[in-house]
This record gives C-alpha cells, structure tokens and sequence, in this order.
C-alpha cells in the first residue's frame, strides 16, 4: 500500500456519510443566513474526503462546497479568514467547478483560483492534481488536469 493511501469509503457507509452532509448543509444555510460565508466555506470543506467512491455522496458533499462557494462575494476578504490548511481541499473544488461547464460556477472558480494560486502557489494546484491522478485512473482525468497545469496560466493571463 502507498503512503498516504487509505481505504476508500464504500457504499455500505454511505447513508451515514449522507446525513452527516445534510447535517453539515443546514449548519452552512444558518451560516449564510448569518452572513458568515467564509464560516460557511470551512464547514463545507471540514470533513471532505476524497476517499469517497459512493457518487452520491460525492455529489451530495459538492452541492454543500458548491452552495458556499457561490456565496463568497469578497474572494480577497475570504482568503484573509481562511486558514492555509484549506487551500489543497478548495482547489480540489474549485476544479470541480469548473468541469460543471456551469457559467456562473466557473466563473466563481476562477476568480477564486486566480486568488488561490496567489496566495499557495503552484504547489497547491500540483497536489490536487497528484490527488486527482492517484485516485482517479481515468485516461481522460488525467490528460484533463495534465492539459489544465499547462494550459491555465497562459488562459489566465489573456483573461486577466
């Protein structure tokens, strides 16, 4: 076994997975209702596993991230509460967001990673990036993150 490599969490744990996420999403609504994005965010993020396999659990868990993501209107004011222990989970989420081909959500994800990379460097994009190649042998992942680490700084700077 690699190191660093845990057991996948599998499907017979799944319903217990699901309502500790619908449990985190009522936490985050209150959060929000409270104007506390960034709050909302860490919670989002706290617990996240990539070990999952259950699809719908990593669907459930994305809509929470997702829902919080979307409410962060101060991405400069986000990263001065945000603990650098979250950078690598985000990014992994923000990546995400962005194969959703969704406008609004990666338009989000941009402006965010554009931020991210700033603040944690290419560091962080790379180890998302190794996650997503270790755990996810598919070709077609791989040659998309392979093509986002050489393609993105080229689209953010015509962007910018």
């Amino acid at each position: 076994m690699m190191a660093g490599a845990e057991k996948f969490v599998e499907a017979d744990n799944a319903e217990a997975i699901i309502t500790r996420i619908e449990h985190k999403s009522r936490k985050i609504e209150s959060l929000l209702k409270q104007n506390k994005p960034v709050e909302a965010l860490k919670t989002a993020l706290e617990g996240s596993s990539h070990m999952i396999r259950d699809e719908r659990c990593k669907s459930a868990n994305w809509i929470v991230v997702h829902r919080a993501l979307m409410a962060i209107k101060d991405v400069e004011g986000m990263f001065s509460s945000l603990d650098p222990e979250y950078y690598d989970i985000l990014m992994k989420y923000l990546y995400r967001g962005l194969s959703t081909g969704d406008r609004p959500t990666c338009d989000q994800c941009l402006r965010i990673h554009e931020k991210l990379t700033e603040r944690a460097g290419l560091g962080c994009i790379l180890r998302s990036l190794a996650d997503t190649l270790f755990f996810h042998d598919s070709y077609f992942q791989i040659r998309v993150a392979v093509t986002w680490v050489i393609w993105s700084p080229i689209w953010l700077f015509y962007l910018g």
